[in-house]
């Protein structure tokens, strides 16, 4: 994914031309590329933000390099690394999390940068607003926020006899947590359902909650969205299949077997945010491009877990899935 090559001169030419002077070539203009994720979790996500700089007319090694940074999902890193791509003297960031533009944001008030994110960039002060962002910070949002009651719904119609559910939630994640726990509260009493806010955002609270699940009595469990939990879909999958507990989250691990999830396409939004990088690297700039909300939303469901589990799948699901897993 690193690739770079040499602009070989051609000897013949130069020896044909000895008193030519000639001029050094054109750097690349680079991409300072800040992520939460381990470049090895990200590699599947960045293949599609290179397809949309393709689509923009750019291609990494051949009119442009990137050089990326990662927090390694430490958001603590984020700062100094945003700092580092600045002194780097990229040409644009992109900022693939809501906690990584908001650091590409206190780095920088005047280099462009794209973000890539699930959050309202309004509320959290990124933008002035979607349509005129009115600064140097423009990118792409997914649906998340607005969609995890639906994930809510969608849980009860695959086990419409529990009546008890937990909802996985990360106060530290401020632009998120406040809309995620009201909606979510607001749809199960709608439903007649009982549900518990699990506040978790250190690794050592995420070991105590499929126990916790177990005492509550939980028949299911809805994952928010966020870079916390993203970054450890895996991990949430296998264990909530070793507990046997349903969950439906905003993206389905397939290697850890997780059961359903419903969300808005994070390739598409990740191939969207290349795409506008492309455009500011022409020259246009953030603060007239429109902030874009990635629309595709699937529904995935794994028919191979929910067999694990015991949970015969509504014909209801099956036929609005986007993807089934067998």
């Amino acid at each position: 994914m690193r690739r770079r090559q040499f602009i070989r001169f051609v000897g013949g030419a130069v020896a044909a031309w000895p008193f030519v002077s000639r001029a050094p070539q054109a750097a690349l203009p680079v991409i300072g590329y800040l992520g939460v994720r381990s470049p090895a979790a990200d590699a599947p996500f960045i293949a599609f933000f290179n397809q949309g700089l393709n689509e923009a007319g750019f291609t990494d090694g051949k009119n442009v390099t990137i050089e990326f940074r990662s927090a390694q999902n430490d958001y603590g890193r984020l700062p100094a690394l945003a700092t580092e791509l600045v002194q780097h003297r990229v040409n644009v960031i992109v900022a693939m999390s809501t906690p990584a533009a908001l650091a590409a944001m206190a780095a920088t008030t005047t280099l462009p940068s794209v973000f890539e994110m699930g959050s309202d960039p309004v509320n959290i002060g990124l933008v002035d607003s979607l349509s005129r962002p009115g600064g140097n910070v423009t990118g792409v949002t997914q649906m998340n926020i607005m969609i995890t009651p639906k994930r809510l719904e969608l849980l009860h119609e695959m086990i419409p006899n529990a009546r008890i559910i937990a909802l996985l939630a990360d106060p530290t994640d401020q632009a998120i947590f406040e809309n995620t726990t009201r909606g979510v509260k607001a749809a199960a009493g709608s439903l007649g359902l009982e549900v518990h806010v699990m506040n978790v955002s250190a690794d050592s609270e995420l070991d105590a909650v499929f126990p916790k699940l177990i005492e509550l009595r939980a028949g299911g469990l809805v994952i928010s969205g966020g870079q916390f939990f993203n970054s450890r879909s895996k991990q949430l999958a296998a264990t909530a299949l070793r507990y046997a507990v349903p969950t439906i989250s905003p993206y389905v691990d397939l290697e850890a077997n997780g059961l359903m999830s419903y969300g808005t396409s994070i390739t598409d939004a990740y191939r969207l945010a290349g795409v506008y990088t492309g455009r500011v690297l022409k020259g246009e700039k953030p603060a007239d491009l429109p902030v874009q909300q990635a629309t595709k939303v699937e529904l995935i469901i794994n028919l191979k877990t929910a067999k694990a589990l015991g949970i015969v799948v509504p014909m209801s699901l099956i036929g609005r899935a986007d993807e089934i897993i067998e």
